[in-house]
């Protein structure tokens, strides 16, 4: 088994187009066009500011991708961890006569709140 750090950049088959070629096409006018996508509104130094970030991102992900895995053991985590939740027990719970009259308002036995998102009472 290799390790994470045994590992070496090595051409990747799997991929029809290279991360690689994508970073070297960002340029300010697809971040421009993503921001208008996503409704926002950037200010010229902040468009050349993720133009860099982004193709920063990007160029990592092709570094990553580069990588061979195939004789890496799969990982959830790079610790070995088990589940340290406790145990479930039985306990009294509060009595929803008693629940109830702490709420702040009450409807036929439930809790009333303000409706959400326009929802009409």
């Amino acid at each position: 088994m290799r390790t994470l750090t045994s590992l070496t950049p090595t051409p990747n088959a799997k991929s029809p187009v290279s991360l690689r070629a994508v970073v070297e096409r960002i340029t300010r006018d697809e971040v421009v066009h993503v921001a208008r996508l996503a409704r926002l509104d950037l200010a010229d130094d902040e468009i050349d500011q993720f133009t860099q970030q982004l193709g920063a991102i990007l160029e990592h992900a092709a570094d990553v991708e580069a990588l061979e895995v195939a004789d890496v053991e799969p990982t959830s985590h790079p610790l070995p961890l088990r589940n340290v939740v406790r145990a479930d027990e039985v306990s009294e719970s509060l009595e929803r006569d008693e629940v109830m009259a702490c709420a702040p308002d009450v409807q036929d036995g439930q809790f009333r709140v303000p409706p959400v998102l326009g929802e009409r009472t």
